[in-house]
């Protein structure tokens, strides 16, 4: 008998939970944009065409989230993209030992240009703010700034979550409020909070659990793994009320909490 076909993609299959509001993918592509700093650049080489070149390549992002790079003219990858400016940039989500493939992880597509001289500086002055030892090669005669003027991305939160990105949406988005605290929080919650979470995830998802993790936050709520009698699940816990820094969501969990606490939400 021929087994039903599977994909690790789709829909997948219903959830008793009801859909819960997060960050829309071109918010969470910019976050990881933000966040990550160190890419892999794709090139196309010029040795072997139409072959993609793969380069380690540290980067700034400008307001609008560009990546920018400084480059030597001794370097491959700054050959290949002298002879044809189409590029990607894959940056990973910095993971601690979990399944590489279920981390999230954003594809940037776009032409890479030297910076025009009238913004150089500012480019310098942004990308010695992230790595202060470029100051010992930055002013070298071979170095430059490049830009990634990017024309499309394609986002991967995980196992099932997946989609294209306009180049206008990401462009319009801004780093997740809470991005530079995330670590901490998780951290403490887990360390210090884990009878909490499993209140929060049967106050506020329903579901009953005998551990549960926090493993992601974002300033519209949280992802918990939880440990259930069936298994191991996922659930998405909204908070009462978008946060906007890391004080707010602290706030608002003290409230979600002393909420699971009084009794069932009517």
């Amino acid at each position: 008998m021929t087994s039903p076909s599977r994909k690790h993609a789709g829909p997948g299959a219903a959830s008793d939970q009801s859909t819960v509001a997060e960050p829309t993918f071109a918010e969470r592509a910019r976050t990881l944009t933000y966040l990550g700093r160190i890419g892999s650049l794709s090139t196309i080489s010029r040795k072997q065409p139409g072959f993609p070149f793969g380069s380690v390549m540290p980067y700034g992002l400008d307001e609008r989230g560009r990546p920018i790079f400084l480059i030597s003219t001794m370097a491959m990858h700054t050959q290949n993209l002298q002879a044809d400016v189409r590029a990607s940039l894959l940056v990973t989500e910095d993971d601690a030992g979990g399944d590489p493939l279920g981390t999230s992880r954003v594809t940037l597509l776009g032409n890479v240009l030297p910076l025009p001289a009238f913004e150089v500086a500012e480019a310098r002055k942004l990308y010695l703010a992230s790595y202060a030892d470029s100051k010992y090669w930055v002013d070298f005669e071979d170095f430059s700034f490049y830009r990634m003027d990017v024309v499309d991305i394609y986002y991967v939160g995980g196992f099932g979550v997946m989609g294209w990105v306009p180049a206008s949406e990401y462009d319009r988005s801004q780093p997740d409020p809470l991005a530079d605290s995330v670590a901490e929080i998780i951290q403490h919650m887990n360390t210090d909070h884990k009878d909490a979470l499993v209140l929060l995830a049967r106050e506020f998802a329903r579901i009953e659990s005998q551990e549960a993790t926090m493993i992601t936050i974002d300033r519209l709520g949280f992802h918990a793994r939880l440990k259930t009698q069936g298994g191991m699940r996922g659930a998405r816990i909204a908070f009462l009320r978008e946060v906007s820094n890391p004080a707010e969501a602290r706030m608002v969990l003290v409230e979600m909490v002393q909420q699971a606490r009084s009794g069932p939400s009517e």
